[in-house]
């Protein structure tokens, strides 16, 4: 079992910037890919940021040139910069390693216009 633990959420004005982190504990392996989901009300989740343990990106075009996805390890964050309204949502820890995956219990982002 893999526990991940968000935190960092909250909320901001249109612009400005927030940065999230997940820590994972448990049984965690070395080679395992972490990242963030979100999802807005009335929405499905949807892809953010992954990051592979070789430090590989991947970014929803929504959120490229302003999110910036980083790890160390067993940890992970996101760096949000020019916040838009629609970033609005809960935004999730993700952690996939042997097969298995593991989500964080969400931690909420708002962006005030």
């Amino acid at each position: 079992q893999v526990q991940l633990v968000e935190s960092g959420g909250g909320l901001v004005q249109t612009g400005g910037s927030l940065r999230l982190s997940c820590a994972a504990s448990g049984s965690v392996f070395s080679i395992n890919v972490m990242g963030w989901y979100r999802q807005a009300p009335g929405k499905q989740r949807e892809l953010v940021a992954i990051i592979t343990p070789g430090g590989g990106t991947n970014y929803a075009d929504s959120v490229k040139g302003r999110f910036t996805i980083s790890r160390d390890y067993a940890k992970v964050y996101l760096q949000m910069n020019s916040l838009k309204p629609e970033d609005t949502a809960i935004y999730y820890c993700y952690y996939q390693s042997e097969g298995y995956q593991y989500w964080g219990q969400g931690t909420q982002v708002t962006v005030s216009s």
